[in-house]
């Protein structure tokens, strides 16, 4: 049998503009998002025994020398890289250790120290990860570029013509997150946009009418989380905080994939619908029981996607949640309190731990002006969703080890 699982600790820093401080490299980013990790969980370096720390644009072992500042204890040091999704992939790992009774405590950590603009490759001397997607895309929508924006945007073309919904769905979700983040101190961006604002803004992928405050941007940052045991919990009095992970899963890409001939698929809907329907079947909960969702909305088009491929709207009327405001404070559920990808930044390595650090000071009720009052309560349930293209996702339910 599974051992349970808890998060005792979570930190993270600020996401920052590419080289907006000067002088703060990624072993900075870690110190100050594991210190804050371990301060939360009241305890010291010494007691983790495996670390997991991802990060997209880096040398080999550098997650050696993000954690190197919190102590050089001798511990397993794994470095972890899966695009998007890494550090939600290396929570993954954090977890399965404790899960398998390999560990009583882990720490999962992510960071990213960026370039300024639109992603590119690092090694052009070889196939790109992404390329046997990128190539199955052209033969459904015409390729532009950037490559990931024209991926996104194109899934959102599809779904208009198939379901009726239209570019406006996709600006009334970047109002609604950007209008979350003014009260997150972690956010890259706290402005507050009108719709007529978000749409006239500057395009970056026109045929989707996408433009750029509906775009995650490259950012600077880390997040930590410390994972333990039931004993741990138990042994350092810290049932009060603790939030369990009651379901877990990742998924990479399946067969359908490539042959469902769907924009949405190549971006990953399937692998979040495997997922989720994994993780509600171990947590033995549905769409209905969770009051606060943090999921990977990259580009707004991505969300409206997500809100279907987690079971939230049916196949085709996710953008019935929009309309209804079904997806804000008074709707359904909250759908990215934090501000999301798109108004709290998205440096790659960090954006799951940043995720799992938001939905655990929601479960707590500490989430300030942000908090979402039924994620406090007794039965307050918590989701996270997490993808990267090429690829995986990775989606963790949670709830309070106290109620």
């Amino acid at each position: 049998m599974a051992n349970r699982v808890f998060v005792v600790g979570v930190g993270m820093t600020k996401f920052e503009k590419p080289s907006r401080r000067d002088g703060w490299d990624y072993p900075d980013m870690a110190l100050e998002s594991g210190t804050k990790a371990l301060e939360d969980a009241g305890i010291a370096y010494e007691l983790v025994e495996q670390a997991y720390v991802g990060y997209c644009y880096g040398e080999s072992c550098s997650g050696h020398r993000a954690v190197y500042g919190l102590g050089l204890t001798g511990i397993p040091v794994f470095n972890v890289n899966s695009n998007c999704s890494t550090g939600s992939s290396a929570l993954f790992l954090a977890a399965q250790a404790i899960r398998g009774g390999l560990a009583d405590c882990t720490l999962a950590l992510g960071f990213e120290k960026m370039q300024p603009g639109s992603l590119g490759s690092t090694y052009d001397d070889r196939e790109q990860p992404m390329q046997k997607h990128m190539e199955a895309m052209a033969q459904l929508q015409e390729f532009a570029f950037p490559v990931a924006p024209w991926m996104f945007g194109a899934a959102g073309v599809e779904h208009n013509q198939r379901y009726g919904s239209t570019p406006e769905h996709f600006a009334k979700i970047a109002v609604k997150n950007h209008k979350h983040s003014v009260n997150n101190p972690y956010s890259q961006f706290r402005d507050v946009y009108t719709e007529q604002e978000i749409t006239g803004a500057k395009m970056i992928y026109a045929p989707g009418r996408l433009t750029r405050p509906m775009c995650s941007p490259t950012s600077d940052g880390s997040g930590a989380a410390i994972v333990v045991s039931e004993a741990f919990v138990d042994k350092h009095d810290l049932s009060e905080q603790a939030v369990e992970i009651v379901g877990q899963a990742l998924v990479s890409d399946i067969p359908g994939t490539f042959a469902s001939k769907s924009i949405a698929t190549l971006v990953g809907a399937d692998m979040s619908r495997t997922a989720a329907h994994r993780v509600y079947e171990q947590a033995g909960i549905t769409p209905d029981d969770l009051d606060v969702i943090e999921l990977h909305d990259c580009f707004a088009p991505n969300e409206l996607l997500t809100y279907e491929a987690l079971g939230l709207a049916g196949e085709g009327e996710g953008h019935k949640l929009v309309d209804d405001d079904e997806t804000t404070y008074g709707g359904r559920w909250v759908v990215n309190p934090s501000g999301g990808l798109i108004s709290k930044g998205h440096p790659l390595g960090a954006t799951g731990l940043a995720q799992c650090a938001e939905l655990n000071w929601q479960l707590r009720g500490i989430a300030d002006e942000r908090q979402v009052a039924a994620a406090a309560s007794k039965t307050g349930v918590a989701l996270q969703h997490n993808i990267g293209l090429g690829g995986s996702a990775v989606v963790t339910a949670y709830r309070p080890a106290n109620r």
